[in-house]
């Protein structure tokens, strides 16, 4: 009975990575695919690639904090109540996909690891609240630094960054001498190869963040449980991201289903970079963040940064009556210089577009805290009153 329940257990858990797997890689690279920088199964062969690297490093940090430091006492991570805390989390991100709102899979998994301890009296007060600090801090830092981006640096990325690209390959390999050596095709300008590199290099980046944090969210209560030894859970969740990204996730890298990737090509690099290395930063704490909320709020702070560029007295005075910039206006042209603020056409601006849409910001922000709160709740009123649980 114990080996058919860790059987169904595994399977739960490699569902959950299989998932993350699909949902991920298509912010992580719907640029550069959208770009033809690279094709879909490179992109998830780079994603299956980066993804493991992230969780065999850094990520078996935050399966630590979740599977062991979260509760004082490990007990209460049983197969049983596992499979039911990996059940909850796909629920309730179910939930966020139905209302059509990118949901947190970090905070999902923390609810309803937290909905677990709190039925069974084990919740370590402290560490939740390291966790639920970093959360708010988090956020505001990936504003404020995509703030200073967009206000003082955003123009120059821009003219780096641009891509034009050429009918011919990014490289060819010169075999004339003993070594094949690659090299650009002469069709290929230097820019288009600096903003080619980037972009990929930007999504392996967001590929080994993804890691560094998700990992925990498909394999913390295996772990934890005892029934499951680290290296081998994160192989397993490995395994099934990468069969994610080579199946689910080519329809979302085809339609780049994020919203990170429908910016600007540079907007985009901006976010996902900003997004990545706070991520990373709080993963080699043991800290489970959230990407969506940090992007989110880098995108605002981008859109923020241009908005209030360094202006004229008289021009501010006009931007305090103008419409809110929109992704559009972070695309400008192709110098890098924005239109002059208060000079964008409203009708040129489609409404669901806008950075500062106030029901799409709301609707996000709901639903941000509705789903956890759906897990942690489920979670805690299951464990505390279905008797199969003992508590």
């Amino acid at each position: 009975m114990v080996e058919l329940l860790l059987v169904v257990g595994v399977l739960v858990a490699m569902f959950v990575a299989y998932n993350i797997g699909g949902s991920t890689t298509g912010p992580a690279f719907g640029p550069a695919v959208g770009a033809d920088a690279i094709s879909k199964t490179f992109a998830a062969a780079l994603m299956g690639v980066f993804f493991f690297l992230g969780a065999w490093t850094i990520g078996r940090n935050v399966v630590t904090k979740l599977g062991t430091e979260l509760v004082v006492d490990t007990g209460v991570f049983t197969l049983e109540t596992s499979i039911a805390v990996l059940f909850f989390i796909g629920v309730a991100l179910l939930l966020g996909n139905v209302f059509g709102v990118p949901a947190s899979t970090s905070m999902t998994a923390v609810g309803a690891i937290a909905g677990l301890a709190l039925a069974g009296g084990v919740l370590d007060t402290a560490v939740m609240g390291e966790i639920v600090t970093w959360w708010v801090v988090s956020p505001i830092i990936g504003f404020w630094v995509s703030l200073i981006i967009g206000r003082y640096l955003y123009a120059r990325l821009n003219r780096l960054v641009a891509m034009e690209r050429s009918t011919g390959p990014l490289l060819v390999v010169d075999r004339s001498g003993v070594v094949p050596v690659p090299r650009l095709h002469r069709t290929t300008n230097r820019r288009e190869f600096v903003g080619t590199v980037t972009v990929v290099a930007i999504g392996c980046l967001m590929a080994f963040s993804s890691g560094t944090s998700n990992i925990a969210n498909a394999v913390a209560p295996l772990v934890g449980s005892g029934e499951l030894a680290m290296n081998p859970a994160i192989a397993l969740g490995g395994i099934a991201v990468t069969i994610g990204a080579f199946t689910i996730a080519r329809r979302t890298m085809e339609t780049v289903g994020s919203d990170i990737t429908e910016l600007p090509l540079t907007a985009a690099i901006v976010v996902a970079a900003v997004s990545s290395t706070l991520v990373v930063l709080l993963s080699v704490l043991g800290i489970p963040a959230s990407f969506v909320i940090i992007a989110t709020m880098s995108i605002v702070g981008l859109g923020w940064g241009r908005a209030t560029r360094p202006i004229t007295a008289a021009d501010a005075v006009s931007a305090a009556r103008s419409p809110p910039v929109s992704v559009d206006a972070l695309a400008a042209d192709e110098e890098g210089e924005a239109p002059p603020i208060g000079e964008e056409d409203p009708e040129d601006i489609p409404e669901a577009a806008s950075l500062f849409n106030p029901n799409t910001t709301a609707r996000v922000v709901l639903m941000q805290n509705v789903v956890p709160a759906v897990a942690t709740l489920g979670a805690y009123l299951t464990f505390r009153f279905v008797p199969i649980f003992g508590f």
